[in-house]
């Protein structure tokens, strides 16, 4: 009855998860459109102009010629900060040094588990599998990746933690969901470990824990300490998508609607539909240099010169 309840945990999880990252995905499409500041450099821009941070807009007649995208410079600039958190190297070292093993460690970890379920589905479809050399390769790949990116969770989510109960600039902005999430990824990991090394002899291996959630087999034995850190891992998977650390949603309509987002409205109708509704819209921001006083339409404020009170 142990197992079964942790294999539904673990796919309730699951689920949740893949619902809440949708939800996420699609909440931030349906936002309106950003205030439209081209902010260069653009990776998509052609190579030459890339380089010096220019436009197409700066061609002559610019309206009358195809755009060119390049994907490349585009994909290339997504890699760094994906996998290398370039903004975070270039605006804040101190805190690459701690936040980059951490997402490493998230990396191998996902990686880990990725090689591992694979292994298991094949070990499943073609049981011959699990005594060739190749299935032997990817269960010390995935063991690897798993180790050190526990390790490396560990040691960044604890890094983290101090950094932001200790540095001056940053502990005011340090709520206590943030000491909540760090306290959380640091104790995942641990249990996992914990458990998995302290289990009996007897105990099912990873792989047979893969195969038996597959199969949804309830023969399969989980030791306490390792269903503890099962349930809190699965937990936390369901757990990320609703707080900010969905970030990795968040960026992609960051660089590539706001960031990134150099359309012409002259060539795209619904772009330009959309821009004369919000146009429309009336804010009401405090801040005295908007002159959002609910009075005043969007339209009214960008044609009016700030520095004088009135109109251009």
């Amino acid at each position: 009855m142990m197992t079964a309840s942790i294999f539904v945990v673990v796919y309730a999880a699951v689920l949740a998860f893949a619902i809440a990252c949708v939800a996420r995905a699609v909440g931030y499409a349906r936002l309106p459109l950003h205030l439209r500041w081209e902010l260069y450099p653009i990776p998509h821009e052609e190579k030459e102009r890339a380089r010096h941070g220019g436009s197409y807009f700066e061609l002559t007649d610019w309206w009358t010629k195809p755009t060119h995208i390049n994907l490349l410079g585009e994909l290339r600039s997504m890699a760094s900060e994906i996998f290398f958190l370039r903004g975070l190297w270039e605006f804040r070292k101190k805190m690459w040094y701690r936040s980059y093993p951490f997402h490493l460690g998230l990396y191998l970890v996902i990686g880990a588990a990725g090689l591992l379920f694979f292994t298991a589905v094949l070990s499943i479809l073609f049981p011959a599998f699990l005594f060739s050399g190749t299935a032997g390769i990817i269960q010390f790949a995935y063991r690897a990746a798993w180790l050190a990116g526990a390790i490396l969770i560990l040691l960044g989510a604890a890094s983290l933690l101090i950094y932001r109960l200790t540095d001056e600039q940053l502990r005011p902005y340090t709520v206590p969901g943030d000491v909540f999430n760090l306290v959380l990824f640091i104790a995942t990991p641990g249990l996992l470990c914990c458990g998995y090394l302290v289990r009996p002899a007897d105990s099912p291996s990873a792989l047979a824990l893969a195969q038996g959630l597959l199969t949804f087999d309830t023969a399969v034995k989980v030791p306490g300490l390792l269903a503890t850190g099962l349930i809190i891992g699965s937990l936390l998977l369901a757990y990320i998508p609703l707080t900010h650390m969905s970030h990795f949603i968040a960026k992609y309509f960051t660089y590539h609607f706001v960031r990134w987002d150099d359309r012409a409205s002259l060539k795209d109708r619904k772009l330009e539909a959309k821009i004369a509704e919000y146009l429309t819209y009336r804010p009401n921001w405090g801040a005295p240099h908007v002159g959002g006083n609910s009075l005043n339409s969007w339209g009214d404020i960008v044609t009016s010169n700030p520095t004088q009170g009135g109109r251009k």
